[in-house]
């Protein structure tokens, strides 16, 4: 398929484009060639915090990566200033995209125009990461063109395989179109510039931040919204026309949900996100996606302490969340209770409907319903369903989301806003990753019940619309609530709720299907047995939590578990005395351990032999458990790791965070020459990997990580 520079990427039909379809900030514009007019006359509007209207899903804005508060300095002239506001509003202007730029060499420009301004040419931009996963997946038709020769070799050891220290090869110079794809590709990714249609010719296209609300730490928090990502770009797979990706710069700089924060993104947050988003797609959990890392070294940002920006591309079909449903219906009772957010208006029932029509349609859900075929239940049911196997994905691998607030709980069930995140080490079920969850809400246990308490937000805020539709027999219209009295709209939200228990025992459903194949699949087993779980898995995560042992190293270990070999008092000795030398030294009573893993290895070797029967079929055992456990994962001490070797040197740091990013995306391959006993034969690459591989410093076990970011 040929390769199209990012400016000549196409839209998909108007019906599938957000923007398109929802209701914008009319502060902002209602429509795409206004903009333009907000952009050169009062700028601060899409930059200021404020509550939308009521009936708005969107707000129209453009990327602006700047330090908040803004500098802006006086007139050079010294004259004093005569009116502020139209002082700041043409200091703003002045950074606005107005200036329409040539496009990289294309044989088909796109319907959109490229913009930017002299102002943002002084902001340095620094490739420092590129999915090659992503683009396989969700953008082979997207040319980086010599991206990947400016991020150069990807390497751990900076050295060659005779010791020798590497320093930084030289980049193979690379001229016209492929340089400048690269360039217009990283121009666009890091807010420097701006697709749009703004010329007239409608419905047009501009980038845009979601409107939404949501509980935090089980707190209603009113209006949240997108306070730091743009979204900039939808374009259909050009395979797949039907489904579309989202392209979305996190760190992109203010919004109007930006509240007091700057808009801005670390690079120590980024550089997180950017690896677990396609370290989860490795393990086969849904989530969104990660394209690109740029890093802004001269924009200072003021966190904890002085760190530098960084802005994530992201990607996803949608980023629509729970909580934008809950910004259309607000919790009565809970209206004026706010936990960080900044007011809410009231219920508009026709963006209500809006948004869940767009929904359930082609654009997100696409649930396949008639025309005038009833909705509101369908989709609470889908989302529901895909957030249960997302969760038990989680729990499965031992990943730990941190913040499981609705605002950050997706209505297509995946996994969104990577925060303060956390692989499981040692087993511990109460691990508390995120150290601002004093009370332990969104504990590792406690994950599938927050998902839960999400869905019921999900329900409640669109139960006046299911039990109206109830009552209709089909879909309600607009205006469906204009003429409804409390006491109907009442009537309507408790047949609505009424519900709730049919809810939770579909979550519960669905999650425990498949939270038991998913570990099935990590012992090996391929034959479903109702006993499995109260026979195997539970007592191996109690042993595990027993004796403190590591959760993916464990599972990795048993890969190699052979029932044949099981009855040589030397061999089972040898493998059990392995599975118990974690990096913390083990202090318990070992022959108690080591008595209470003979006993479920004994059992497992009985299970296994119900399905295993040659030493073929004992090989195929284990090449598919060695596929489904992981011999690398993201653990806090490396990432921490890796942050600080890009902090210290980006062009050389780059390198070893593609390394890290390539292992992350290839987590089941045997990295560390694995089965390789003596370290000495070992190239310094493969020294490095195995390090990587495990499990570190006993001072980073439990490490908590914070929301800052």
């Amino acid at each position: 398929m040929p390769k199209l520079p990012i400016s000549a990427l196409p839209l998909p039909t108007s019906a599938r484009i957000l923007t398109h379809n929802l209701t914008p900030d009319t502060a902002t514009a209602l429509i795409a060639s206004a903009f333009r007019d907000v952009l050169k006359e009062s700028p601060s509007i899409q930059r200021r915090s404020r509550l939308l209207d009521s009936g708005c899903h969107f707000s129209r804005v453009t990327p602006l990566p700047l330090e908040f508060p803004y500098r802006i300095a006086p007139p050079e002239d010294g004259k004093e200033v005569e009116d502020k506001e139209e002082y700041v509003e043409n200091w703003l202007s002045s950074h606005e995209p107005l200036e329409e730029r040539s496009l990289a060499s294309t044989p088909s420009p796109g319907v959109l125009k490229k913009y930017s301004c002299a102002k943002r040419d002084g902001m340095e931009r620094i490739l420092i990461g590129l999915s090659d996963t992503c683009l396989r997946d969700c953008f082979p038709h997207l040319a980086v063109g010599d991206a990947f020769v400016e991020l150069d070799t990807p390497t751990l050891s900076m050295k060659d395989p005779g010791g020798n220290d590497l320093f930084e090869t030289p980049r193979r110079k690379v001229a016209g179109d492929q340089a400048a794809a690269r360039q217009e590709l990283v121009d666009v990714l890091s807010g420097h510039s701006v697709l749009m249609s703004i010329d007239g010719s409608e419905p047009g296209y501009t980038p845009w931040s979601l409107r939404y609300s949501g509980h935090q730490f089980g707190t209603w928090a009113g209006q949240l919204g997108d306070g730091r990502a743009v979204s900039i770009l939808e374009t259909p797979h050009p395979t797949s026309p039907c489904l579309s990706y989202e392209l979305q710069l996190k760190g992109a700089g203010r919004t109007p949900f930006a509240r007091s924060a700057d808009g801005l993104a670390v690079l120590r947050s980024s550089i997180r996100e950017y690896l677990c988003a396609e370290a989860m797609h490795a393990l086969h959990i849904p989530t969104t996606r990660s394209l690109a890392l740029v890093h802004l070294p001269k924009l200072e940002v003021y966190r904890e302490e002085v760190e530098t920006a960084c802005v994530l591309t992201r990607v996803a079909p949608s980023f629509l969340r729970i909580g934008s449903f809950e910004a259309l219906n607000p919790p009565e009772r809970q209206r004026m209770v706010f936990y960080g957010g900044g007011g809410q208006q009231d219920a508009n029932w026709d963006a209500l409907r809006v948004l869940g029509e767009w929904v359930a349609g082609p654009g997100v859900l696409n649930l396949g319903l008639k025309e005038g075929e009833k909705w509101g239940k369908a989709l609470v049911f889908e989302s529901a369903r895909r957030n249960a196997r997302m969760v038990a994905g989680w729990q499965v691998y031992g990943f730990m989301h941190g913040v499981i607030n609705t605002d950050n709980v997706s209505v297509m069930g995946l996994t969104i806003d990577y925060g303060p995140y956390a692989f499981m080490d040692i087993y511990d079920p109460m691990h508390i990753c995120n150290h601002s969850d004093s009370e332990g809400r969104y504990a590792y246990k406690f994950q599938p019940t927050m998902i839960v308490f999400a869905l019921n937000a999900l329900l409640r805020s669109l139960a006046p619309l299911i039990g109206a539709e109830e009552e209709l027999g089909s879909a309600v219209k607009s205006g469906w609530a204009a003429d409804a009295s409390p006491e109907k709209l009442e009537e309507w939200r408790a047949k609505g709720l009424s519900l709730e228990a049919e809810l939770k025992a579909e979550i519960e459903r669905v999650f425990e299907e498949e939270h038991w194949k998913l570990y099935r699949k990590r012992l090996g087993l391929t034959e479903l047995n109702p006993s499995d779980p109260d026979e195997l898995i539970h007592p191996l995560l109690a042993l595990m939590r027993d004796y403190k042992l590591d959760f993916h190293s464990t599972f990795r270990k048993l890969c190699f578990f052979r029932p044949s070999k099981f009855n040589d008092p030397e061999s089972s000795k040898a493998f059990i005395e392995n599975l118990l030398v974690p990096s913390t030294s083990f202090e318990g009573d070992k022959e108690k351990a080591i008595k209470d893993l003979i006993e479920w290895l004994q059992k497992f070797a009985t299970r296994i032999s119900a399905e295993v029967k040659t030493a073929e079929d004992e090989e195929k055992r284990e090449k598919a458990m060695l596929r489904a456990n992981p011999r690398f994962i993201l653990r806090q001490w490396l990432l921490e790791e890796i942050i600080k070797r890009v902090q210290d040197d980006v062009h050389v740091g780059k390198r070893a965070l593609a390394k890290v990013h390539e292992m992350a995306t290839k987590p089941f391959e045997p990295w560390g020459a694995e089965l390789k006993v003596s370290e000495d034969s070992l190239t310094p690459e493969e020294k490095e990997e195995r390090r990587y591989c495990g499990m570190g410093s006993t001072k980073m076990l439990g490490f908590q990580c914070s929301c800052s970011s």
